[in-house]
């Protein structure tokens, strides 16, 4: 099984993933704003399309865009099944090019975590700021310190079904606020009925939130809001998710 192969189960492995926690998110933020539902959003990192499509079910002008050439395989592939034409392309966040102008521009799922240097984050909000219509709103979120410290550091978390399992060990990282997730994944394949194993190595760093507020600031993006763990709540000292509201310009 190749990975493309694999790309596949990801879905599988994810339907735990509150998709629609973050629809219901994008969805306050642009009423509170003042947005129409023919808004255009693009959805970076958008990975299996999963957000990406509920967006465009729910009337929303949207394109995604990834890293994982497997990945976007994978949504193009959703969204066809469902009748639906929507764009994917094959681009790194910290050096987007020829798109147009959008109303919103989302990072979500911590996709932002997956860039270990800080000079990659500004590089990202600077192709972000550009492709923002004026007043255009960015919408992103990041696991917080506290989890990154206490709640990933040193554990294992474990999955086992009929037919795909996994392991995930979770160790500190060289950097501050950093963490190496280390996935083993075993999916029976069909024709033999034995277990394949694949490995997978993930890297994640977090930054303080003041850290992230100055990436805005100087990237000419004003802060409209922080909140935590999809409850549009006050950040806590035990908040897992913060999520962060921008503008471009004033």
């Amino acid at each position: 099984m190749s990975y493309g192969d694999f790309a596949y189960l990801y879905d599988r492995l994810m339907e735990d993933v509150p998709y629609d926690d973050w629809l219901t998110f994008v969805d306050v933020k642009l009423k509170q704003q003042n947005r129409n539902v023919k808004t255009s959003i693009l959805d970076l990192a958008c990975g299996t399309g999963e957000l990406t499509v509920r967006l465009a079910q729910a009337g929303y002008e949207v394109i995604g865009i990834d890293l994982s050439e497997d990945m976007l395989a994978v949504a193009n592939a959703k969204a066809q099944e469902k009748g639906m034409h929507i764009p994917f392309y094959h681009q790194d966040m910290t050096n987007l090019e020829g798109l147009p102008l959008f109303d919103v521009i989302i990072i979500f799922c911590d996709s932002l975590n997956y860039l270990q240097a800080e000079e990659d984050i500004i590089k990202t909000f600077k192709h972000v700021y550009k492709f923002l219509k004026e007043d255009g709103l960015f919408l992103f979120d990041v696991h917080s310190v506290y989890k990154i410290s206490e709640i990933f550091g040193n554990q294992t978390f474990a999955v086992s079904d009929e037919d795909i399992s996994y392991i995930w060990n979770c160790f500190p990282g060289d950097e501050l606020y950093s963490v190496e997730h280390e996935l083993s994944f075993f999916v029976k394949n069909e024709d033999t009925s034995m277990y394949e194993r694949f490995n997978e190595v993930h890297y994640q760093r977090t930054f303080p939130i003041d850290f992230y507020e100055k990436c805005l600031k100087e990237t000419g993006f004003h802060l409209v809001e922080i909140n935590a763990d999809f409850k549009i709540e006050e950040v806590k000292e035990d908040s897992e998710r913060i999520f962060f509201t921008a503008k471009k310009g004033s």
